[in-house]
């Protein structure tokens, strides 16, 4: 009886340790670091792999200039003298100051005080008067 309680045990756990290792194939042995870094060099070189938030197929660019690099220099330069090259996020109109003062400094001052005793100019977080 001695026998057969320490025979059993030991006959369940060699039959279910030795099943995973029969049951392995070389199809699903797991690939050397070469390998995959073969896979992944090829996979970015065929734009199989998304670079930030752009697809693989945003970023080729198909068509191809016929301006050498001197003429494009050229044209920017033209264009940027002539301002017509947005700089930054503002449009045109909020980068061209159209409108000069004709106030001098004493007379912007006096206005300026003036709307601040009659409460036109708010302070910190308060609503303007209507």
């Amino acid at each position: 009886m001695k026998a057969i309680s320490i025979l059993l045990p030991a006959t369940i756990f060699a039959l279910v340790s030795v099943q995973p290792v029969l049951a392995q194939d070389d199809s699903s042995a797991p690939k050397t670091r070469a390998e995959v870094k073969a896979e992944a060099k090829d996979a970015e070189k065929s734009g199989a792999i998304p670079r930030g938030d752009a697809s693989p197929t945003m970023n080729k660019d198909t068509t191809k200039s016929t301006a050498n690099r001197a003429a494009v220099k050229a044209d920017t330069k033209a264009a940027v003298k002539a301002d017509a090259i947005p700089r930054g996020d503002a449009s045109d109109n909020m980068n061209k100051d159209t409108t000069k003062s004709t106030a001098n400094r004493a007379a912007v001052k006096a206005d300026t005080k003036a709307a601040e005793k009659a409460g036109e100019i708010p302070r910190g977080e308060a609503q303007p008067k209507p």
